[in-house]
């Protein structure tokens, strides 16, 4: 059994900053890329950033310059740090998994369950 599991969301206002994080633990034999996206009310699902096991990232043009997606290999874990907050970063974030849960079994993506980032005054 495989398990994402998200923190550090928050409630923070215009031009702060938060950092999530995202542990993947249980059954992993490997993890390929990995990402995070973002889903605000009424809206569909977005990509927000994605890295390589290598460490090569992706942006979406809104975050480009504001945020900062890393990883920390050995200890399966994901990060996410948001500077300069907008309202418009209000969202649900997701964390996602590329991963193989053992040797020789097929890889597959994993969600988190979402953890809730509000950009308010």
């Amino acid at each position: 059994q495989v398990q994402l599991v998200e923190s550090g969301g928050g409630l923070v206002q215009p031009g702060g900053s938060l950092r999530l994080s995202c542990a993947a633990s249980g059954s992993i034999f490997n993890i390929y890329a990995m990402g995070w996206y973002r889903q605000a009310p009424g809206k569909q699902r977005e990509l927000v950033a994605t890295i390589a096991r290598s460490g090569s990232t992706t942006y979406a043009d809104s975050v480009k310059g504001r945020f900062t997606i890393s990883r920390d290999n050995a200890n399966n874990t994901l990060y996410l740090q948001m500077n300069s907050l907008k309202p418009e970063d209000t969202a649900v974030y997701y964390c996602n998994a590329n991963l193989r849960p053992g040797l020789g079994v097929r890889k597959n993506d994993y969600w988190g369950q979402g953890t809730q980032v509000t950009v308010s005054s």
